[in-house]
């Protein structure tokens, strides 16, 4: 599971406003022009502008959807929902600064939130901060020792930075706690390659398979285990 990935997750397993359904971007198009008729007879409903926000998020329309985060923060700055999503905007557009400030008035509201505190160590990663984004991921393992995500986040980060003896770890207690997760041994496999270790790279896509990863689709990676 790459950083992004990990991100896209947190995000999704966030938000109350975030439909996960499979949908065209013709639908969802459809979905946000409903959602801004809607609120155009509504202008000053924070609820109905972080579900246009929402839209706008799927169609990747990053501006929009700070635009809206900006109108409801404006309104109530400690609006959980507006300052996590407005983070992960801010990400997206590379505003690290400013995301940054966002998580960080999060942690100040809700102290110890997972989410923040997953979405703080991701960026700091991203943001080349990587003794933070390393300091940050250990604290919030030790804090949630029952989390395949924080885990799997941790091995993440381990694996961008070399750290595959570490990594391969902490991939195999995100599958302990989570076995049916078909990325986390993906991942672990891909660890496995570069570190040569091609019996355990092929162990783990069997078994990504057996928990309905599409065969056909991991041919490339069977053929460097031989």
């Amino acid at each position: 599971m790459k950083l992004s990935h990990i991100a896209f997750t947190l995000l999704l397993s966030f938000a109350p406003f975030y439909s996960t359904s499979a949908q065209t971007r013709a639908e969802l198009r459809d979905s946000l022009a409903n959602a801004s008729e809607i609120l155009s007879y509504h202008p000053d409903s924070l609820e109905l502008r972080l579900r246009k926000a929402s839209w706008n998020m799927r169609l990747e329309q990053w501006q929009y959807a700070r635009d809206e985060y900006d109108y409801v923060l404006r309104r109530d700055p400690d609006n959980i929902a507006a300052l996590f999503y407005r983070a992960y905007v801010n990400e997206q557009q590379k505003r690290y600064k400013f995301a940054r400030l966002d998580y960080e008035h999060l942690l100040y509201i809700v102290p110890g939130n997972f989410e923040a505190s997953l979405g703080l160590a991701l960026l700091n990663q991203k943001d080349s901060r990587y003794t933070e984004a390393l300091n940050q991921i250990n604290l919030l393992v030790s804090q949630h020792p029952d989390s395949a995500l924080a885990y799997a986040a941790r091995g993440g980060i381990e694996a961008e930075r070399g750290m595959y003896d570490l990594a391969e770890y902490d991939y195999g207690k995100a599958i302990e706690l989570d076995p049916s997760n078909t990325d986390y041994y993906l991942n672990r496999a891909d660890i496995r390659l570069k570190m040569k270790h091609k019996k355990e790279a092929r162990e783990d896509l069997d078994a990504a398979v057996a928990h309905g990863a599409i065969r056909a689709n991991l041919n490339l990676w069977y053929k460097k285990c031989k």
